[in-house]
């Protein structure tokens, strides 16, 4: 079941994309779909929604996303640049106006780069993009997951603004 306030989120970038006849593509990490599911929760949907991908580990990301944006290098998961990387190139591979990238840790543990649990780099990547760091203090996997997936919409609902 998804959280309210990440469904009122949702609704709110919904709105706002359909207003400004704009368009998403989301790729997202830790989330685990949460966000692609919050936005398709917004009935009218298929007027903003482009796609999303799960790209939770780096087989993912090779084969679901495409090669439009050259990749920083080094790049490594749940950093500002690679959420940054990920929102452009969703946003270039399906055509969408917006992209919504986002990595972390999610927990009960860290993550491979010895980022904390609840740690998340969520960014927008379109006519006003941006970043944004999260860290909840929080080990609770799930609870991680919804507040990275709210603040990767809120992210993107500030720039609709």
């Amino acid at each position: 079941m998804l959280d309210d306030t990440l469904l009122a989120t949702a609704r709110q970038a919904g709105d706002l994309l359909v207003r400004r006849g704009e368009t998403v593509g989301v790729a997202e990490g830790s989330c685990g779909g949460l966000v692609s599911a919050a936005l398709l929760a917004v009935p009218g949907a298929s007027a903003y929604y482009r796609g999303g991908a799960v790209i939770y580990t780096a087989a993912a990301v090779r084969g679901l996303l495409g090669d439009a944006v050259p990749r920083p290098e080094p790049l490594r998961g749940a950093s500002e640049p690679f959420a940054r990387w990920l929102a452009e190139e969703i946003s270039a591979d399906l055509g969408a106006t917006w992209g919504v990238g986002e990595g972390g840790a999610t927990g009960p543990s860290g993550n491979p780069y010895g980022d904390p649990p609840g740690h998340c780099w969520t960014a927008v990547h379109g006519p006003a993009p941006a970043t944004r760091h999260l860290l909840t203090g929080d080990d609770d996997r799930l609870a991680n997951m919804t507040a990275f997936a709210t603040a990767a919409l809120t992210l993107l609902v500030d720039q609709l603004r």
